[in-house]
Order: structure tokens, then sequence, then C-alpha cells
């Protein structure tokens, strides 16, 4: 653990080298914890830099996720939301924050784009919510595709379960799904789930792979990728809630 150099009182925080990554990113974990994944070769040395600049962001993540786990722990249910379109959109999981805005468009070419850093634009027929929805939804799928995929095979190197073919979907009633074959489908509301939940899905699928079934042999296997797996399979029995209202009105 190194501190982070900030004004304010200091975040402790882990930085992780990965092969994979094109970027910087940060993620902050259920329990506060802030992880700042690196390309392979960054300078580390810019790593303070880049957390100052976005101290603010950190301090309001944690705080959410703070209040998000006491929530799901307690059994209160968040405040229902209004069934309009979105003009903030959080993928908690990556983590990203995005602002959406909406242009009249009558024409053949509808699409939500993205037009800056963490910031989408739809252009559809704005009395037609269901199409806004839609378009939401395809640009979700390519996140999902984007982000999850790589997570699931980082994961899977990691704990050295193998799967084939990654797939994402938009099913109704489960997160993800593993076939005979060892190919995964993943949901791609799995971007609206903390960190944490969505590495536990992840472990749990990659178990499915050796065990296609819920057998003792299979939960022995999961409790030692995750021990803490009983409390993650718990607040994922409530992490629908995470979902927002407008997500399901996109259809499947």
């Amino acid at each position: 653990m190194v501190k982070a150099k900030s004004s304010n009182k200091p975040k402790p925080y882990r930085i992780r080298e990965s092969v994979r990554a094109k970027h910087v990113s940060i993620r902050v974990s259920h329990l506060g914890e802030v992880e700042v994944v690196i390309p392979r070769g960054f300078d580390k040395r810019k790593v303070p830099e880049i957390l100052a600049k976005r101290q603010d962001w950190i301090a309001k993540t944690t705080q959410r996720i703070a209040a998000e786990r006491q929530l799901i722990t307690s059994g209160v249910a968040p405040p229902p939301t209004e069934p309009t379109l979105p003009e903030q959109i959080g993928l908690r999981s990556i983590p990203e924050d995005w602002l959406v805005n909406y242009h009249q468009n009558d024409g053949q070419h509808l699409v939500a784009t993205t037009i800056g850093t963490y910031h989408l634009a739809v252009h559809a027929p704005l009395d037609q919510p269901q199409i806004c929805y839609r378009l939401l939804k395809h640009w979700l799928m390519r996140k999902a595709e984007s982000h999850l995929v790589p997570w699931l095979q980082q994961i899977s190197h990691e704990i050295r379960l193998p799967c084939n073919k990654i797939s994402v979907r938009g099913q109704k009633t489960i997160w993800a799904s593993c076939s005979g074959k060892k190919n995964i489908s993943l949901n791609y509301k799995l971007l609206f789930l903390p960190p944490y939940l969505v590495r536990y899905v992840f472990i749990h699928e990659l178990c499915h792979t050796v065990h296609l079934n819920h057998s003792s042999d299979f939960w022995a296997l999961v409790a030692e990728k995750e021990p803490d797996y009983k409390l993650y399979d718990s607040e994922l029995n409530k992490a629908w809630r995470y979902i927002p209202e407008w997500v399901e009105r996109s259809g499947e």
C-alpha cells in the first residue's frame, strides 16, 4: 500500500500492472480501497498526479459504494426512479459516469455515439422514448463487450480456469451462464454492479467450467478461488436493485 498525494486526507491505493490495459484506470473496491490499473511499462511516478485529478471522483465513488453497501446489507430498497430518459449513466463496475444529451432526429440514421470523454449523444425521435432506450441498450452492449469480456479473460487467467467463447446478452433473470462447452454468456447489466460483485460472478461461472452444477465440489472450488463467496452470493441475490428502471424498458 502506498499513499496518494492529496490536499485532502490521503487515500490508500495499490498499483496493478496489466498486460491487457491500454490506458490507466481507477477502481474503488467495496471496502473503499483504490486500485490503479496501468499498462505494462507505464511510468508509475505519474500515478499520484492522475489520482490528484480524480480525487473528487474517488471521494464521491467511495461514499456512493459505502451507501449502496449499507442499503444492500440492510435490505432497504433505494428510492424509486422516475421513468424518464436518463441524463446520466453510472457504470459502477468499470467505473465510469456518463452524461447523456438527446438530439431530435427523425431520419434513418439513429445512433447513440460518444462525442467526448464520458459524454454520450443520442440522435433519435424524442417523442418515441422506446427507440432511445433501444439505442442506449446497444451502446451498453458495446461497452460490455469492450470491458467485461477482457475482464473475464483476465480473471480466467488469474485463477487458472480457462473458458472458450464469451458472449454478451441481456438476460432477464440471470447475470451470466456457462454451457457444457465452457462458453460463457455475460449479462450487459453487470456494468451497473459494484466491481467486487462482477468479479464474483466471473469466478462463479468459471468454476462451472469444471463443475456444471451446484454440487458440494462446485462450492468447494468457488471457496478456493473466492473465500468470501457466501457474502457475495448473498449480496448478488439483491443486486437487481442496482439496475436503473429505464434499462428494463429497453427490452432484452
